[in-house]
């Protein structure tokens, strides 16, 4: 099969500077697209642009704010001449048991996790709807977990944030669909990837006695998944490529899991 080609699209990633979101925009760069890296990390969001090559950019976004929103998306938009594809993938987790919750730990990741996702699609949706700066259409990536699909331990406001963005992504496509702007919008599922912060869930379950080490926890994980190892950068940035793209045109409002099985 052809490689899949997105020449001549503009796409906008949140959390882009580093972890999953740095191998989205990478993936979406190798398959043509002109892409706007979009993060908090100034520093580092800029040096993953640079690397990406000339037509690629960099902006600072804050996704908790909807004032920073508008003027990402108007930066983007201007440097790269249009939007296509915005792909939400900024995210927190903080792991922690119930008996323990900290209110201010649990309202950061409902801010990020889910208010961000939110702002993102609105955002989207007035840059890429009839009448809107871009205008064309164009698809919604918002980035879930397989925490939306499992009870694991100690991930509990994770777990609801990310079933949150599950629910956003449907009612989001219906929007789209019935007030006829032209963007499909889905959410993927990732299962746990050995980066930072699923090197930081072992080694916190570890912590909090769930499991006698972080090794230990990694071990169970895979146990749980059919496949029989833990997901890759890559596994979850082509799965944003092809949802991206006209070979996902008639896929719209699903959550796909890219988990190994871990979640079914």
């Amino acid at each position: 099969m052809a490689r899949i080609d997105l020449s001549g699209r503009a796409a906008l990633v949140t959390g882009g500077a580093q972890g999953l979101g740095e191998g989205m925009a990478h993936a979406l760069a190798d398959a043509g697209a002109r892409v706007v890296v979009a993060d908090i990390k100034e520093e580092l969001g800029a040096k993953v642009a640079e690397s990406l090559g000339e037509s690629h950019g960099f902006v600072r976004l804050d996704v908790t704010d909807d004032a920073s929103w508008e003027a990402g998306v108007a930066t983007a938009i201007e440097h790269l001449g249009g939007l296509d594809i915005v792909v939400n993938n900024a995210g927190v987790e903080i792991t922690s048991l119930l008996v323990d919750l900290d209110p201010e730990q649990a309202m950061r990741m409902l801010e990020v996790n889910v208010l961000g996702t939110a702002l993102g699609l609105k955002h989207a949706f007035r840059a890429m709807r009839p009448g809107g700066p871009a205008g064309d259409g164009g698809s919604v990536v918002n980035i879930a977990s397989v925490a939306a699909t499992i009870a694991f331990p100690s991930i509990s406001m994770y777990s609801a944030s990310k079933s949150a963005v599950d629910r956003l992504t449907r009612v989001a496509a219906m929007e789209s669909g019935k007030l006829g702007y032209g963007v499909r919008v889905n959410c993927l599922y990732p299962g746990l990837v050995a980066n930072e912060m699923g090197a930081g869930l072992a080694g916190d379950v570890a912590r909090l006695g769930l499991f006698a080490s972080p090794e230990e926890a990694v071990g169970a994980v895979i146990d749980l998944t059919p496949s029989g190892r833990l997901a890759s950068t890559e596994d979850i940035a082509d799965a944003v490529v092809f949802l991206a793209s006209d070979r996902a045109a008639f896929i719209n409002g699903v959550g796909l899991p890219v988990d190994g099985g871990m979640g079914m």
